[in-house]
């Protein structure tokens, strides 16, 4: 019997648009929820996945002032190649929009309004960082200091990079601006509202309870002693002139936090999503059918906006889009947070350029290598590391020699032996029918691992199939039973290209783009998977531009091989290309050096 689709959102932390991508954008929540997308597309369940561009955040601010351009500028700049990159990495959205559409402006006040109405939001006069040299009050992340609990030198006013505590800027140990060490800081009070999230402390509860079993450890201990330490209001507007309105009179001179809103997109980009394929409700089949699960993939670093902020949001607006019905809107399902991925043992910093930009090695490497290497070394439990050694060798040794070597032989040694099809035979021996069930059981396994986001083993799984698949080819030798028994070869190498067949949807999560290849090589039409554009929608009276995705193709296609006897090969070529040993030192000399600013054409 054939299971029901499943409804499954899969939300992705959106970057501030201040810079390029790196490797730790990818290894901590692109990757992982590209993964995932796939696979569930493959399975033939209804995924929607959306992200796009925090265009908001004090970060964007910050780079512009050093700049010396419009925020508006720099942010736009930026998205376009965030589209651009994660295009080139086969990042297969459904929508990736970005914070600054009218959609997101109005939904945003809408969830202001009703949390307001709803008694979650309270004013009150707040301690701020005040600059008497530029006269104004300085955003969290304009500020600088000594963190109050683990005494790091360089943390922001709002969060620690160091113990990823949030924080008050005014509690920083010798405090300083960013933009001028030297300016004399003083604290001043002003009037901002806030979410009362005390007021969901008990919800909070039951939700983090229900989730034990599901979550991982990581989340799950850091949420608990989250809510533990007293669950406080935090504000929600700041005096800043970038950003989205306070749907109030009188507060003209203020915005809507980014960390209130950004996390919205998730919601926004959904209904936007509807809007652009002209399904004005469609948003709602993963937002309010309570069989649907959403999983929203980051970094550590934003578990608790994830886990309780988000949450407490929800909750308060509960219905606020639902016209009357009594569903209850969900909440995430799952909170796949992965740990960080240093580089060359050393963590990521923009300003020393210890960084591997996505853009760069985009250039420079095939898309699926990048994909693989970062996979295998995901940061799922704790932190990795990206070493050019490493990157060198598993690319060589496992998706070259392993695998690529294993489909590219045995087709190229089909497409000249067996006049270009797939060879008849006439009994499989008991060998070839064990690695075939082998090859079709790991559908269930890897499946499962997908399923529950255990990605790294999930490919592990897979991989372990392509060693066994070489064991099996290596004692079975076609290449020499050819020559005195024609019959027993054509056996081997139909076994083999099923068990090639198997492996290229097993793999295609994390491979879309050699599987695709591979696909036309075994003679088939069509594609794996749909199509990856960027397009240009005119959405209410703001134009933008959008990475989306038609995934219907994907539909259905996790499933154990059909291929044909005497099916019609395409003539292969191989799928990657092997590194050569001086890419290490060529690419080592990048990190810590100066690195061209983009020219950002203003207006």
């Amino acid at each position: 019997m054939t299971a029901t689709p499943q409804y499954i959102h899969v939300s992705v932390a959106w970057p501030y648009a201040n810079g390029d991508l790196h490797v730790g954008h990818l290894a901590g929540a692109y990757l992982p929820a590209d993964i995932f997308a796939r696979y569930h597309r493959l399975k033939g369940n209804h995924v929607l996945m959306v992200s796009g561009s925090d265009s908001h955040g004090t970060p964007i601010s910050v780079e512009a002032d050093k700049r010396g351009i419009p925020a508006r500028d720099l942010f736009e700049h930026y998205h376009q190649r965030f589209l651009l990159t994660q295009q080139k990495l086969g990042i297969s959205y459904d929508l990736f929009t970005h914070t600054d559409t009218e959609n997101h402006h109005k939904i945003a006040q809408d969830f202001f309004t009703r949390l307001l109405q709803g008694g979650a939001l309270y004013t009150e006069t707040q301690d701020l960082m005040y600059s008497e040299l530029e006269k104004r009050f300085l955003p969290d992340r304009y500020v600088e200091g000594k963190c109050y609990i683990c005494g790091y030198d360089k943390a922001r006013g709002d969060q620690c990079d160091n113990c990823g505590n949030l924080l008050e800027a005014t509690l920083l140990i010798e405090p300083r601006s960013r933009n001028n060490p030297a300016d004399k800081l003083v604290i001043r009070t002003a009037e901002h509202y806030f979410l009362d999230l005390g007021k969901f402390t008990n919800e909070l509860l039951a939700y983090v309870e229900s989730k034990k079993d599901v979550w991982r450890a990581n989340v799950t201990a850091f949420t608990r002693n989250f809510i533990a330490d007293g669950l406080r209001g935090r504000p929600i507007t700041r005096n800043i002139d970038w950003g989205i309105a306070v749907p109030l009179a009188g507060w003209d001179d203020k915005k809507l936090y980014v960390w209130f809103e950004a996390v919205m997109g998730y919601f926004t980009a959904s209904v936007e999503w509807a809007h652009n394929i002209v399904d004005y409700h469609a948003w709602k089949k993963w937002w309010y059918n309570p069989e649907a699960k959403i999983y929203n993939f980051l970094g550590k670093d934003n578990i608790p906006f994830h886990t309780i902020i988000w949450q407490a949001e929800l909750l308060g607006v509960d219905g606020i889009y639902n016209d009357g019905d009594s569903a209850r809107i969900n909440l995430p399902y799952d909170v796949p947070a992965n740990e960080f991925m240093n580089i060359e043992g050393q963590k990521f910093s923009k300003s020393r350029n210890w960084a591997i930009w996505l853009p760069d090695i985009a250039e420079r490497y095939q898309p699926d290598a990048i994909r693989y290497y970062v996979a295998a070394t995901m940061p799922e439990s704790k932190d990795s590391d990206f070493s050019w050694e490493g990157f060198y060798s598993r690319v060589n040794n496992e998706l070259v020699a392993a695998w690529g070597n294993l489909a590219n032989r045995m087709l190229t040694f089909a497409y000249k032996r067996f006049d270009g099809k797939v060879p008849a035979y006439d009994q499989l021996t008991p060998q070839d029918e064990a690695i075939i069930r082998q090859s079709e059981a790991a559908f269930d396994k890897v499946g499962t691992l997908l399923g529950e986001v255990r990605l790294l083993a999930g490919l592990q799984a897979a991989m372990d199939v392509v060693r066994d698949a070489n064991a099996y080819l290596n004692e079975r030798e076609p290449w020499k039973r050819i020559k005195d028994d024609p019959a027993d070869a054509a056996r081997s190498v139909y076994t083999i290209l099923r068990v090639i067949d198997n492996l290229k949807i097993l793999l295609a999560p994390w491979l879309p783009f050699s599987a695709q290849k591979l696909h036309e090589y075994l003679g088939y039409a069509g594609q794996i998977f749909g199509t990856l554009k960027i397009e240009t929608f005119h959405e209410h009276t703001r134009s933008h531009n959008g990475l989306t995705y038609d995934g219907s193709k994907a539909v259905g296609r996790w499933q154990v091989s059909a291929l044909a006897q005497g099916q019609a090969l395409r003539e292969p070529a191989p799928l990657f290309v092997k590194l050569d040993p001086e890419i290490i030192e060529k690419e080592r000399a990048f990190l810590g050096a100066p690195r061209d600013e983009h020219e950002i054409v203003v207006g």
